[in-house]
């Protein structure tokens, strides 16, 4: 009887390892979305102090007259918008409730400086209407892999519209959709404790085989997307590149990367870019993992939903991608220069990553905010192995209306400890901003035989 029992627990074990680990929605469920839900599964109506407002999409119609053509650094469509109160240190405990804890950690490290103007509140996000089908399919049809590494076949969607646990929100922001294929020229800085910084920009190509309408879900070969990135300055490090093949299920077939050194023309392989890697251009500040506030694999955290909050986050930040500012009139001592900063209140889903017992990283918990309307990650507050709060990231979201989508424009990550941050994605005196209109190149293109090929100083 023993003999039996154990065989039927073994037989037990086996079948809930062997397929997916998560239930679908319902029919009724997934015809929530387009109706009281939006498309990507956020709460058509305002909350009810109208603060937050109903989900009204941008139009082709709500375009600024300025913009003429794609790649351009998008104009304001809103520029006689004014803050509607401005958060300090001295009113900070009247708005609490509506922030981070990692938010609030930034007013206390720099009282005389740090401030948050808040604007009214545009909940714009549009997206592609094949993206909005897709999901609504993808809600019926969408289960986890075995450990939350992945999902079931689906792509070009975002899997989870409607999740049931932390895993499922982490995984649209993972795979949100971002374009097909990007060309972007930027830089980014580590800003020192006395304002000091020295710039590395990078011509940077990223396509996103996920969400390319040509390619089925049998056929992205566990290819989430493929990214290249050149060095162009400094002088020191240009012609330096990178290339990543970044994979869904990153247990199974961890990413593949790979470096060239100009100076040595050698293509290496890079095999630890992943987890709490320090990225070398960020001076220890960001880790690979950081990168876009979350990416890779999730199997280090046990990741909880805790549910939905009202949070002021960084949006709709046209300022911040002006060619009429230089970059140092954006990089301030400590933090961005408020006065080209724009806040808004947003709901926000809350999910919360602690890692695992017997798992090695350097941030001991994460609480993760994504944004309903985008699932995209607007602030991530992270915590060292003692439990005090260490670093606090923040996206500042944007509507990208020429592509469509909502992403950032620039990403920043505080050092609370040493008082430092980085920053990613500076693009103001750049002739261009995102560009999303060229070809799509052959997979062969993003080979490791590319990279000394194309990266010279």
């Amino acid at each position: 009887m023993r003999t039996t029992r154990t065989l039927i627990a073994s037989l037990a074990a086996l079948m809930l390892c062997a397929g997916p680990v998560s239930a679908k929605v319902s029919t009724v469920e997934a015809n929530k979305l387009g109706n009281e839900l939006t498309p990507l599964g956020a709460e058509q109506k305002g909350n009810a102090d109208g603060s937050i407002p109903e989900w009204k999409p941008f139009t082709k119609a709500d375009f600024p007259a300025s913009y003429t053509k794609p790649g351009q650094h998008l104009p304001n469509p809103y520029p006689d918008d004014k803050p509607l109160f401005t958060i300090t240190a001295a009113n900070l405990e009247k708005y609490k409730d509506n922030l981070t804890a990692g938010q609030i950690a930034l007013f206390k490290a720099y009282p005389d400086t740090f401030q948050m103007p808040v604007y009214q509140t545009r909940r714009n996000a549009y997206y592609p209407e094949r993206i909005y089908q897709n999901t609504k399919k993808a809600a019926k049809q969408a289960q986890l892999l075995p450990g939350g590494n992945g999902f079931t076949g689906i792509s070009d969607a975002y899997p989870f519209p409607i999740p049931k646990n932390g895993l499922e929100a982490l995984w649209n922001h993972i795979v949100r959709y971002r374009g097909e294929y990007l060309v972007r020229r930027a830089s980014e800085v580590a800003v020192q404790r006395n304002g000091s910084y020295s710039l590395v920009t990078s011509q940077q190509e990223v396509y996103f085989k996920y969400n390319d309408p040509k390619v089925s879900a049998a056929d992205l070969d566990n290819i989430i997307f493929y990214y290249l990135s050149f060095t162009k300055t400094p002088a020191r490090l240009a012609g330096g590149a990178v290339l990543v093949h970044e994979t869904l299920d990153q247990v199974r077939q961890p990413r593949k990367a790979w470096g060239y050194n100009a100076g040595q023309r050698r293509v290496r392989r890079a095999p630890n870019l992943a987890y709490d890697t320090p990225i070398a251009a960020a001076d220890g500040l960001r880790t690979a993992d950081d990168t876009d506030m979350y990416n890779g694999a999730p199997d280090r955290y046990d990741w909880k939903l805790l549910g939905k909050k009202e949070v002021y986050i960084p949006y709709n930040n046209y300022d911040l991608l002006s060619p009429k500012l230089k970059y140092e009139d954006i990089l301030g001592t400590g933090h961005l220069n408020p006065a080209h900063t724009r806040y808004e209140k947003h709901r926000v889903w809350v999910v919360e990553g602690n890692l695992k017992k017997g798992k090695r990283h350097i941030y001991s918990k994460r609480v993760i905010y994504l944004d309903e309307d985008s699932w995209g990650a607007a602030v991530v507050d992270q915590y060292d192995g003692r439990g005090d709060l260490w670093r606090v990231n923040m996206a500042y979201l944007t509507n990208i209306y020429d592509m469509p989508t909502t992403w950032t424009v620039l990403d920043t990550f505080h050092d609370l400890q040493s008082r430092r941050y980085h920053v990613q994605g500076l693009s103001n005196e750049e002739s261009e901003f995102l560009n999303f209109t060229n070809a799509i190149p052959g997979e062969k293109y993003f080979k490791p035989s590319a990279l000394r090929r194309r990266g010279r100083r």
